[in-house]
């Protein structure tokens, strides 16, 4: 169910972030012409990455996906890329995306990091800035699809104040679950007094 949005995109000033080797990016909500720049970053996922974020080895986003991509639905989608400057030109290293879900206030997430830029802080920073919108934008609650050996996700989930449940997709898959309402120190505040 669309949420209110006054603009396109939802208007995310840009935002920029230091990773963890002092390399800087721009975190900002995709524009129509980032096409281009988003197949080159799917194109730059290993096989287990894209298999990871899309539950398939396909080597790049079809035609109705990369439209739905780069145009999402204003009030009921964001996506959000980290880009950085590479020899003159802007270059797409990392994504995340929510959509929103059947159930009222509620939407699924997605995250998926250029190889060469894991293990830098930018999963996390862009499910940050994500989460951040989704909670400006009246979602109660975020939900994502996690392959169960992927535990760096898992962990990343857990430690941004997602709970970790069985998935209807079968033992395989784990779904990671979030109150936004609710801020990981509160979170973790609950669960000590229990």
């Amino acid at each position: 169910m669309p949420l209110s949005n006054d603009a396109p995109n939802a208007n995310v000033d840009p935002v920029e972030i230091t990773l963890r080797d002092g390399r800087r990016a721009t975190v900002r909500t995709i524009c129509t012409t980032d096409a281009d720049a988003l197949q080159e970053a799917i194109r730059a996922l290993s096989v287990e990455s894209r298999h990871t974020r899309f539950f398939a080895a396909l080597r790049e986003l079809p035609p109705r996906l990369l439209e739905r991509a780069t145009h999402p639905e204003p009030g009921s989608e964001l996506q959000l890329v980290a880009v950085v400057d590479q020899d003159g030109r802007e270059v797409i290293i990392g994504g995340a995306r929510y959509g929103a879900l059947p159930v009222d206030r509620d939407c699924e997430f997605a995250v998926a990091i250029v190889d060469a830029w894991h293990g830098l802080g930018l999963a996390r920073r862009l499910l940050e800035i994500l989460i951040q919108c989704a909670r400006e934008r009246g979602f109660e609650r975020m939900e994502g699809y996690v392959f169960a050996t992927n535990a760096r996700m898992l962990d990343l989930a857990r430690r941004l104040g997602f709970m970790e449940m069985a998935s209807t997709e079968g033992p395989a898959v784990r779904t990671v679950r979030r109150d936004l309402r609710v801020t990981p120190a509160d979170a973790g505040k609950a669960r000590s007094a229990s």
